[in-house]
């Protein structure tokens, strides 16, 4: 038997050759234009002057958070310290949803005025915060919520 077909083992070489380049080229002249002026880090013109960031102030207190103010202020001034003996005081406000547990309320009379002092959790539709607080007993018997802060 005698074979007939040639070898083309040098154009097969020249066309793979020729593909490698081809694509070697096109990757490279497709990123020259990215990094042509991309990555120049240090220059001043490339950077937006006119993007200013700053805090974000805080909101003003709502119906709601004054309305759950004044229900764990009612709770912590009519608790019985005694009797709770270190327990947890849980409340809710109805018309906000809101509820929580006081678990600390500290009863002091350093000034000659009983106040309390408290750390409470407050569970709304925005999520679980934690908050401590003052209220002091004033004129008339009458107790005033001093102070109702977020804890950070």
């Amino acid at each position: 038997m005698e074979v007939i077909a040639k070898s083309v083992r040098h154009t097969k070489g020249l066309m793979r050759q020729c593909a490698a380049i081809c694509v070697v080229g096109t990757a490279v002249l497709s990123l020259s234009g990215c990094m042509a002026g991309g990555l120049d880090m240090f220059s001043s013109n490339k950077v937006d002057r006119s993007v200013a960031t700053g805090t974000v102030p805080q909101p003003a207190p709502t119906s709601d958070s004054i309305s759950d103010e004044m229900t764990v202020g009612n709770a912590v001034t009519s608790a019985d310290i005694n009797g709770l003996q270190g327990r947890p005081l849980p409340w809710a406000n109805a018309s906000t949803g809101s509820a929580g547990v006081i678990d600390t309320i500290v009863e002091n009379n350093d000034t000659g005025q009983v106040c309390r002092q408290f750390k409470t959790t407050r569970h709304s539709y925005v999520g679980i915060s934690k908050f401590y607080g003052k209220t002091c007993l004033v004129g008339g018997g009458n107790w005033q919520l001093l102070s109702f802060q977020p804890e950070s």
